[in-house]
Formats: structure tokens, C-alpha cells, sequence
């Protein structure tokens, strides 16, 4: 190793030991951060030059979301096995594009073998790990896209939509799914939407089957939520899949934290019937607490994703029996990212990850039932995962202010929402740290900005 390497890696122990050490003590978000404009240098400014710019004006302007109250996302922090693992996962230099020169690949499918067990997910699913649940809700749109082609005698991969006749239903569709819709063609407006529960944001299941029912196209697909963004509410899953087996639906899930929930109660609680699914979205950066990025793409039909993503070309040719990741997937080349999943259950378990997972559920009543009682503040539904949501009572057009002014004070992190026609207070807590001495701390400060506003 040279010497060089050697002094990167001193300093790289001394700077991450630094910013975890502090990590508790720095504000959850940093606002109003910028970058001193340069112009690019025509000679080496050299190491030191490099890392005296990042600990001077880089590093203070970083925010805490690694830390336990950050609450604007789901965001998971990076637990102390898989932030190891990542590590390691720069240094190894992996490209886990193709199998048959390196063991990279096989940890990947290992990795995927324990997820389905974590999730209680048949055989039957396979897939592969993504950036994140944006890459994995592009891969399920492909993939039902290639679906809706087969029915009518069409290779969308090659030959292109032409005309396809297709319907996507959906009540509460996430962003990055809105998204991916029009990444794949289909158009983010091109989705009927079905009323919701009442207080819920769960699919109507009676106007979905009339939906259905009168729908003139030759293909069709649902998509259904396991925990949406706001009110964390779950489709009834094994209705959905129903209708979706009486209609020849394609059903996808994005299950990108809801999923977690199945850790917990098993495959017979909220997330009832995603087994029956065709595609579901994951996201391990999320309740799993691994770094970013990475995300899972399961999907009962393999070979469809591979119609979509497969190229051939010399260098491409797989000597395996098994679809190599580049075939199956967006990238052709990929990070080793696995390795910190792989890791992350190696070391906690089943056990483990419930504990966290149980611990956020637990923190969020707490923080729930404290808002319930407060004076000034209206609790916006009742939590039943994760999320909690609540906005002004007297003065709810000036719930954006005290958002403000929590995120100002930078002890907590919250972000925004909308909740029948409501601007609320959204905290969503995810990280493995969060404990109950940091929804005290957060109240503290949610209290101390209410009254700077009133004062």
C-alpha cells in the first residue's frame, strides 16, 4: 500500500470518528447552506489544500440526517454493521454487473435469499438490489409496460408502445412512482385515480372493481401502497390482488418502508396479500438503516424485467444459469451494494432490526399522544406505524411558520404535508438511534417554538 493511501486512510478514521462523535450535537438540518463559487484550478492544489476546504466549509454546513431526529423522510441512518460494510464497499471496488469472476454476485442473491425471508415473501420472487425505491418503481413500470405489450402481441422493449391500450389505477400514488410513469412512457398523467377510504389514504376497493369493471383497455394495472407517504395507511392487499386475478391486472406494491411492518406481525397483519403481488418496491435506506443509496425490486416475473432490460453484445455474454444483474436491471455497471444489507443481517438478525423497528413505532405514540394533549395543537389521525402528523388548532394557517421555526431552532428535523386539504407538521421517524430522550428533546423544542411565535 503507499503511503499516500496510507495517509488518506489516517485521515479518514480522524474525520468520520469527528462527524459521528459530534453527530448527536449538530443540527438535524442545515438551512440556507452554499458553496463559495471557484473557479476550477489549472494545477494540483493538493491533498491538504482539499481537505482544509472540506473541514472549513464542506463538513459545518453538512446536516445531522445521520443522526436520531431527523424526521423530514423516511430516513434511516446508517447502522454501525452496514456504514462498516460500506466502507468496505469503496474499497473493494466491486462492479456486480455479471457473475463468474468475483464472489460479489453470489452475496448479492444471498442477499436477496434473506430478504425474502425477512419479508415472508415466496420463492417464487426474485429481483435485485437498486439505488432506491425511485429505480425500483422505473423497473416496475418497464416491467408491467412489458406486460400490458404482451397481451397485445407488442415488444414494447424493442418495438415501442405503438398505440398500446393501457389503464393504471391508483388512489395515492408515491412521487418517485408518478415519476417513473413517465420515465417509462405511460405519462404522470395518464392514471385513473380511485377514491379513497374515508380518512384514509387506502384504495376505495368497490370503486376499484367498477373501475375495472367499465375499463376499455386491453391491459390494465393497479397500483397499490404498503404504508403511504403521509397517513401511512395500507390498500387491503389481498382484495386488491383478488380483483387484479378476476381482471388480469398487473399489481404492483410499493412497499418502500410498509414493508417493515411484515418484519414485525408476519405476513397475516397489514401487508396481507402482498405475497400475491407481481412487482414490489423496497427501500433498505430506509428501516433497514443502511447507507444510501440502496433500494430492492422483487417481482414474480423475472423474465419480463429481462425482456425489458436485456442487451446483447459480445463483452455481455453470460456463462451462468442464472440472469446476470446488468440483464435484469438499469445499470449495466453496479456498486457492491449489497454488501452492507448482507452485512446488516448477518449481524442483527430478525431480532435486531424488529427492536429498532418496534422502538421508532413506540417513540411516534409517545410523541403522538403528547401532541393529542397539547393545548394548541391538533393531532391530524391517529399514528399506526411510524408517522405523526399534526398542525396549529386555532391558527392552522400558520402551521408552515411553526414548521419554520422548529426546523430554524435545528434540534429536530420535520417536514411538511397535506392531510385533507391541510398543511401539517409531518415527522416520520426511522433511524435505529431514536430513543425516547430524543422525542423529550424534540418536544422541548417543538414547545419552545410555538411560544417564539407567540411571543
Amino acid at each position: 500500500m503507499s503511503k499516500i493511501m496510507q495517509e488518506y486512510l489516517s485521515q479518514f478514521n480522524h474525520l468520520a470518528s469527528l462527524f459521528l462523535a459530534q453527530l448527536d450535537k449538530m443540527p438535524s438540518a442545515k438551512l440556507n447552506s452554499q458553496i463559495k463559487h471557484k473557479s476550477l484550478s489549472e494545477v494540483p492544489s493538493g491533498a491538504t489544500s482539499a481537505l482544509l476546504t472540506l473541514q472549513k466549509e464542506i463538513i459545518p454546513q453538512l446536516s445531522g440526517s445521520a443522526g436520531p431526529r431527523y424526521w423530514g423522510f423516511v430516513t434511516g441512518g446508517a447502522n454501525p454493521a452496514a456504514l462498516f460494510a460500506d466502507w468496505l464497499v469503496s474499497t473493494f471496488d466491486q462492479n456486480v454487473s455479471k457473475g463468474g469472476d468475483s464472489i460479489a454476485s453470489e452475496v448479492e442473491h444471498q442477499t436477496l435469499s434473506w430478504l425474502r425471508e425477512l419479508f415472508y415473501l415466496p420463492d417464487t420472487f426474485d429481483g435485485l438490489i437498486t439505488t432506491g425505491a425511485t429505480s425500483s418503481n422505473i423497473l416496475a413500470a418497464i416491467t408491467a409496460r412489458q406486460f400490458a405489450g404482451n397481451k397485445q402481441n407488442v415488444h414494447v422493449a424493442k418495438d415501442g408502445m405503438n398505440n398500446l391500450s393501457v389503464e393504471i389505477f391508483a388512489s395515492c400514488p408515491h412521487a418517485s412512482m408518478v415519476k417513473a410513469l413517465g420515465l417509462a412512457g405511460f405519462g404522470q398523467h395518464n392514471i385513473t385515480f380511485i377514491e379513497k377510504v374515508e380518512n384514509t389514504e387506502s384504495i376505495n376497493i368497490e370503486l376499484l372493481e367498477q373501475d375495472l369493471l367499465e375499463s376499455r383497455a386491453v391491459s390494465k394495472i393497479v397500483l397499490a401502497s404498503a404504508a403511504t407517504v403521509t397517513t401511512t395507511s395500507f390498500d387491503n392487499l389481498e382484495s386488491i390482488a383478488k380483483l387484479c386475478q378476476k381482471y388480469n391486472a398487473w399489481l404492483h406494491v410499493d412497499a418502500a418502508f410498509g414493508i417493515f411492518e411484515r418484519c414485525l406481525n408476519g405476513p397475516d397483519s397489514l401487508t396481507k396479500g402482498l405475497e400475491f403481488a407481481d412487482s414490489i418496491t423496497v427501500d433498505f435506506h430506509k428501516w433497514l438503516n443502511v447507507p444510501y443509496d440502496a433500494g430492492g425490486f422483487f417481482t414474480q416475473h423475472l423474465n419480463l424485467v429481462a425482456q425489458s432490460c436485456e442487451v446483447v453484445a459480445p463483452y455481455l455474454i453470460n456463462n451462468s444459469d442464472k440472469k446476470d444483474f446488468l440483464a435484469i436491471g438499469i445499470e449495466n455497471s453496479r456498486r457492491f451494494r449489497a454488501l452492507p444489507i448482507w452485512y446488516t443481517i448477518h449481524t442483527y438478525g430478525r431480532e435486531g432490526i424488529n427492536q429498532w423497528i418496534s422502538q421508532n413505532i413506540e417513540c411516534t405514540k409517545l410523541l403522538a399522544n403528547w401532541v393529542a394533549k397539547h393545548p394548541k395543537l391538533t393531532l391530524a389521525f391517529e399514528p399506526n406505524l411510524n408517522v405523526c402528523g399534526f398542525y396549529l388548532s386555532e391558527q392552522p394557517q400558520k402551521t408552515n411558520l411553526l414548521l419554520d421555526e422548529i426546523n430554524q431552532l435545528g434540534e429536530v428535523f420535520l417536514s411538511p404535508g397535506e392531510w385533507q386539504g391541510k398543511f401539517i407538521i409531518r415527522a416520520a421517524l426511522s433511524n435505529w438511534q431514536t430513543k425516547e430522550s430524543d422525542i423529550e428533546i424534540a418536544i422541548t423544542s417543538i414547545e419552545r417554538a410555538i411560544n417564539n411565535m407567540c411571543a
